[in-house]
């Protein structure tokens, strides 16, 4: 897809979110969908590979967060994987500063050469697991938000994010259909991480039926330091 073609449909999908955005932030988002593709044939960041399904389903959806995210904003980005949706906001916000963490080294290389070649300032790129990083004291409550998209059940998310986000700050988790049943399942997660769900929106990507969730949840008190508990744990022996 050249360009041209790229911007006009990113412009229609992004008024029907009432997203406002720049064309030479678009260009960015542009370079970034040739980087994803150049990089896919080397290795499996994504099944979503088609020009259109990437706006939506990768750009658009990152960016519908994009509204709760204040000037200056510190935000780590949890098992981020492709860049999403901590790329895009950066993208979208040049002022907030970011961290993409992720597990697997090869992703985090292709994130570096992401954030060289778009010149993205105010990113830092980590590779290693939630649990080990949010015992460190360089990043545990530190951030005013952490952010994930499709990386695990609420009850265990919680536990990935709660812990490096500042007291009164926010986790902020994008969700399919199942949120409902996932928020149900989270009570005694987010009693045991002294925290509060503070808003459910639901919403609808443009051309696709299936409905999504961004959950906002409002950290009240400091983390016990006994979470998160080993790498591993949270997945195996879920709160």
């Amino acid at each position: 897809m050249e360009f041209k073609e790229f911007l006009e449909e990113f412009k229609i999908m992004a008024q029907k979110m009432q997203i406002q955005i720049e064309e030479e932030k678009i260009k960015k988002f542009y370079d970034y969908m040739l980087l994803i593709q150049e990089w896919n044939e080397k290795i499996n960041l994504t099944a979503i590979t088609e020009p259109k399904e990437i706006i939506i389903k990768h750009f658009i959806d990152s960016l519908t967060i994009a509204s709760q995210i204040d000037k200056n904003t510190k935000i780590i980005d949890i098992g981020t994987g492709a860049g999403f949706p901590g790329i895009p906001l950066k993208i979208y916000n040049d002022s907030i500063n970011i961290t993409l963490l992720d597990s697997l080294n090869k992703r985090t290389l292709f994130l570096k050469e992401v954030a060289d070649k778009l010149n993205l300032q105010g990113v830092e790129i980590i590779h290693g697991r939630a649990e080990d990083f949010a015992q460190d004291v360089k990043y545990r409550e530190k951030y005013d938000i952490a952010v994930s998209r499709a990386v695990a059940p609420l009850n265990i998310l919680l536990e990935y994010l709660t812990p490096y986000v500042k007291v009164n700050g926010n986790v902020i988790a994008m969700k399919g259909s199942n949120a409902t049943e996932e928020i149900n399942d989270s009570e005694k997660a987010l009693k045991q991480l002294n925290s509060t769900i503070e808003e459910t929106k639901k919403m609808y990507l443009p051309n696709e039926n299936g409905e999504r969730y961004i959950i906002t949840i409002r950290k009240d008190k400091k983390t016990p330091k006994v979470y998160p508990r080993k790498a591993g744990t949270p997945k195996k022996k879920p709160l």
